[in-house]
């Protein structure tokens, strides 16, 4: 058993009791980190693929106002949300799919960025449905109680975790890796390659819309800057990175990893705790290029078939 699995299970068993531990503030705290975790498991789902996304946020606050919005105008609680914002982001990350995937490495990274810039406008100024700059106010998942809003989180993150095991036992991690290396060969070899990058990005959504929509009733209101965020994005995407991509223990160490970070940064370094994010990718660019898992695997600095390789930045190992 590799020394990343080990850690992934020490952490496991700490987040199981850590209510027990705590008090609220230091509960909440996990549960921001856990709400970054799935966006990365999200992230490094659709990664996977070749294809690397700087517009999480928009599947994140299409999730959110989903829930939000549902509760509004349907009088869906609020429970009910993960679940909403998750299939509210599907038909829609399908319909993007076929339109972006056939882009490749930066192509593909800048229109995920413009849509989540579009889609903060169209939420800004639909005033009649979206309630504008006001944002939508609704009432918190479970009545406000902290200690049920981690374990409900912590569920989805077990199920995240648990779809990306499935997937490396099945041939789609394999379809995956093909299309990440090589798509034309791939093709050749008589992989589709949209088809298995449309369900790459289904699934990414469907990760990401969830979490937005569990966001939307444990923070209890949904505002368009906040919700369509560029930092989302560029947490969900350097998390991953950093913990080690197309892994099943990097994404989720990752992102405790920074979070926690950017936290303890936060009491001292006001408005300044988001340079960690950018300290983690140079670290990750120039020392970890597979991460915290490829450090713990003893993979050295060699480049190749690391994240870099998917945007043309990679050599072929040293």
């Amino acid at each position: 058993m590799g020394k990343e699995r080990v850690l992934l299970y020490a952490v496991s068993i700490i987040a199981a009791v850590f209510p027990l531990l705590g008090g609220e503030y230091t509960i909440r705290v996990a549960i921001g980190a856990l709400k970054y975790v799935i966006l990365a498991i999200s992230f490094d789902i659709l990664a996977r693929t070749g294809n690397l996304s700087v517009g999480h946020a928009a599947l994140f606050g299409i999730g959110a106002y989903a829930a939000a919005l549902s509760n509004v105008y349907l009088g869906l609680p609020m429970e009910l949300g993960p679940l909403v914002g998750g299939l509210a982001v599907l038909p829609l990350a399908v319909a993007l799919g076929f339109l972006t995937l056939r882009m490749r490495g930066a192509y593909f990274s800048i229109a995920t960025l413009a849509f989540a810039e579009a889609m903060r406008v169209l939420f800004l100024y639909a005033r009649g449905i979206t309630f504008g700059a006001m944002g939508v106010g609704v009432p918190p998942i479970f009545g406000g109680e902290v200690a049920i809003d981690y374990y409900v989180v912590l569920g989805m993150v077990a199920l995240s975790v648990l779809l990306v095991v499935l997937l490396e036992k099945t041939g789609v991690n394999y379809a995956f890796s093909a299309i990440r290396e090589n798509e034309d060969a791939a093709s050749v070899l008589g992989v589709n390659p949209t088809k298995y990058k449309v369900l790459a990005f289904a699934l990414s959504a469907l990760l990401a819309g969830a979490v937005g929509g569990f966001d939307a009733g444990y923070t209890t209101y949904v505002y368009p800057y906040e919700a369509f965020s560029v930092t989302i994005s560029v947490a969900a995407m350097i998390m991953p990175i950093f913990g080690g991509l197309y892994t099943v223990e990097g994404p989720v160490l990752g992102a405790i990893v920074i979070y926690l970070t950017e936290e303890v940064l936060r009491g001292w370094l006001p408005f300044g705790y988001t340079l960690v994010y950018g300290l983690a990718l140079i670290i990750s660019i120039l020392y970890l290029p597979r991460g915290i898992v490829g450090l713990l695997r003893g993979e050295g600095r060699g480049r190749g078939g690391s994240w870099l390789d998917s945007l043309g930045l990679g050599g072929r190992g040293k």
